[in-house]
């Protein structure tokens, strides 16, 4: 039975990575694709530091957030331990929380509309920065799931790019949990192609050999590194 994560010890998150990477390696030597073409985003939403900590000694430099108030709580004395980690925002973005956002991640993964792009360009010249960004694309159009709907992702993409000066270098998606997850990631990759993107961030800890094996550039992955999420408030 797996530990908890107020459990784990550093060898338990020290061999989690090393069968990821070893996974990733042979996923990657299987697709034909260079070592080293993925990148681990490693989740530590609701993981305490203590427990981060443990990831940063194994090498691990990037990592996923879902809160901006949650990283920007934990990360900034990390950061100033491992200055060379890059965090991704790969949760839902609130226009009131964009400065903030802006100034402690390094990339975002959840644009998703024209508001939230305009806000976003806006404080990147505001701050002289220019944070890569994914379009989160809700492959499934589910109602309760942000991402610009597919039919509106090509014109969105342009707008982002074009209008707004956004440097997008890809897609994200989450797919539907009661469907295969590989259709969503191949439309996914349809998209991108069709935009001239070369970045996917898809798959997670429970489906990324079938994103890797689909393209993806970047995995998600929390559980098989921290075990289970803490819970919130």
């Amino acid at each position: 039975m797996s530990l908890s994560p107020k459990d784990k010890t550093p060898n338990d998150v020290a061999s989690n990575i090393a069968l990821i990477r070893t996974n990733i390696s042979r996923y990657e030597l299987l697709g034909d694709r260079p070592a080293g073409s993925v990148t681990v985003v490693a989740v530590s939403k609701t993981h305490k530091a203590k427990h981060i900590s443990l990831a940063l000694e194994e090498g691990c430099r990037v990592f996923g957030e879902s809160r901006v108030q949650e990283a920007v709580k934990k990360w900034p004395e990390l950061r100033r331990k491992y200055c060379d980690v890059k965090l991704h925002l790969i949760g839902p973005l609130q226009t009131n929380k964009v400065r903030e956002a802006v100034a402690a991640f390094d990339v975002i993964e959840s644009l998703d509309r024209p508001k939230l792009a305009a806000r976003l360009a806006e404080e990147m010249v505001r701050q002289g920065r220019s944070l890569p960004c994914f379009v989160q694309i809700n492959t499934g159009e589910e109602p309760q799931k942000s991402g610009v709907l597919p039919v509106e992702a090509d014109s969105f993409i342009g707008v982002c790019q074009d209008y707004y000066g956004l440097d997008v270098i890809g897609l994200m998606c989450v797919p539907p949990l009661n469907e295969a997850p590989s259709l969503h990631f191949a439309f996914l990759k349809e998209i991108a192609q069709r935009n001239g993107l070369s970045c996917l961030s898809m798959g997670m800890s429970h489906d990324y050999q079938i994103a890797i094996e689909m393209g993806a550039t970047h995995v998600r992955i929390g559980t098989a590194i921290f075990g289970p999420r803490l819970a919130t408030d």
